[in-house]
């Protein structure tokens, strides 16, 4: 806080420094009167002007939720609230101070926890799920950020203010309960405005496991409409394609807890715990081993993977086959039926048709893309032998297939604009070795102009119509 907003009081609550700040609250350090450890306020200043009434009244009441919530749940795994204080001009909760960490740290694929750690994390927060609704509480906004976590793997769940008292059947608490949460981990029925129970926070609690094991989310699109359709209508992948380091039983347990059919989705959190422990007993905790980045490294400077995500460029690494080849080799042979490609990531290749050298490519150049593409007939159209020896990236058609959507769709659209940047420069070759072009009488290009054609007149009403 600059020294013009510093605040030694709140109420009771001597102010010690700022935790953090957000877009409609401030987190704060204080001292609470009897108390030996030091406890988190979480400050909202309310606007005065006309045009922020309505969100002052919005505020206020997720803050009488979030405190009415609160006096329900006492649970080593949900942020314990101590009070709850509404004035005219501001509000704050006073809450257990907790040094962890969100969990949105760990949903890159760069900064993945061990497989066991993500088991153990996700099976408290089911408990505690479990535990909320029994008490009549439904989160809503389960997602990382609203999930803290320390180096021992004490979980806290914290920001009840959307929570919906399944106690409370008013209208007002339907109506006010519509469209609040985090999109990307929203049910389908959370979306739809249908009535909400524990199973939509299971749910977004599968996305959040999904999010921790893969690095991504089950779903991604370019805007929120799409987001939606996909919540709604499409399946996710299974993790296991993605991270090849999470087993099979795990794409069942995230499959169920992702069900758009609610019957088929887990009826609570302690049935979704029972069979993550049955998973967590299967993995070694020893086995896990810090990513290895160095060809991740590589991949990001060749040319043929620019504009592909860093996700894109790990999933690359799992389905392909990276090889040493020494010099001399046929890599590819003219006329053979087979459609897999590759990637030079070292090295350099000569390609030839008919036993004419038509090019050498180099690092960073795909090879095979015209066989790969053409799945009607895949029948290699050059021979490809290795000048040097070369380090190859692998891929094959199977593998592909395995491919996320996003990833495949970014392959589809490298190897067209590869082939027709080829396709051009042989234009440009052949041309060389041409006739002299034509010339036309006129060098302006041709313009057609179109003229719409009067509509004949509409036949009257009675026409075709017998008289009496």
């Amino acid at each position: 806080m600059n020294k013009a907003d510093q605040i030694e009081y709140i109420g009771q609550y001597r102010v010690i420094r700022e935790l953090g700040r957000g877009a409609t609250a401030t987190v704060l350090l204080a001292e609470a009167p009897g108390r030996v450890e030091p406890v988190a306020i979480k400050l909202v200043r309310f606007g005065g002007g006309v045009d922020e009434a309505q969100w002052t009244r919005r505020l206020k009441k997720l803050f009488a939720t979030e405190g009415a919530m609160a006096r329900k749940l006492d649970h080593p795994n949900i942020i314990r609230i101590y009070d709850t204080v509404l004035e005219e001009d501001r509000a704050y909760i006073v809450m257990e101070y907790v040094t962890g960490r969100e969990l949105s740290n760990y949903c890159s694929f760069d900064t993945l926890l061990p497989l066991h750690r993500v088991v153990g994390i996700v099976f408290k927060c089911c408990l505690a799920l479990d535990y909320a609704f029994k008490q009549g509480v439904i989160h809503r906004d389960i997602k990382p950020a609203n999930i803290l976590v320390d180096d021992e793997d004490n979980v806290k769940i914290m920001d009840f203010g959307l929570a919906l008292n399944t106690a409370k059947k008013s209208e007002t608490d339907s109506t006010f309960i519509m469209g609040v949460g985090s999109p990307a981990y929203m049910s389908p029925e959370q979306i739809k405005g249908y009535p909400l129970n524990q199973k939509t926070d299971l749910y977004s609690l599968g996305v959040v496991l999904f999010n921790l094991l893969t690095g991504r989310l089950p779903f991604r699109a370019a805007n929120t409409a799409q987001l939606v359709y996909k919540i709604i209508n499409a399946e996710p992948p299974m993790p296991s394609q993605i991270n090849p380091n999470v087993p099979v039983s795990m794409d069942k347990i995230i499959g169920r807890a992702l069900e758009k059919d609610l019957y088929s989705r887990y009826r609570n959190g302690a049935e979704m715990a029972q069979d993550l422990s049955a998973v967590r007993y299967q993995i070694v905790d020893d086995n896990w081993v810090a990513l290895d980045t160095s060809r991740l490294d590589v991949l990001k400077k060749l040319e043929f993977f620019q504009g592909f995500e860093e996700l894109e460029l790990w999933e690359v690494l799992r389905i392909s086959t990276w090889r040493d080849i020494p010099a001399d080799v046929l890599l590819m042979r003219e006329g053979d039926e087979e459609s897999a490609f590759g990637v030079i990531v070292d090295g350099e290749v000569e390609v030839s048709v008919e036993d004419r050298v038509i090019c050498r490519l180099g690092a960073g150049e795909v090879v095979g893309e015209l066989a790969y593409l053409n799945q009607d007939a895949p029948r290699r159209s050059a021979s490809v032998v290795t000048l040097s020896p070369i380090v190859y990236l692998d891929v094959s058609n199977s593998a592909l297939s395995l491919a996320t959507e996003e990833c495949f769709q970014r392959f589809q659209r490298k190897l067209v604009a590869t082939a027709i940047r080829r396709l051009v420069a042989a234009d440009h070759s052949l041309a060389r070795f041409g006739d002299q072009a034509r010339q036309p009488a006129a060098t302006d290009k041709l313009e057609i102009e179109l003229e719409l054609e009067p509509m004949d007149e509409p036949p009257p009403d009675n026409a075709g119509k017998k008289t009496s």
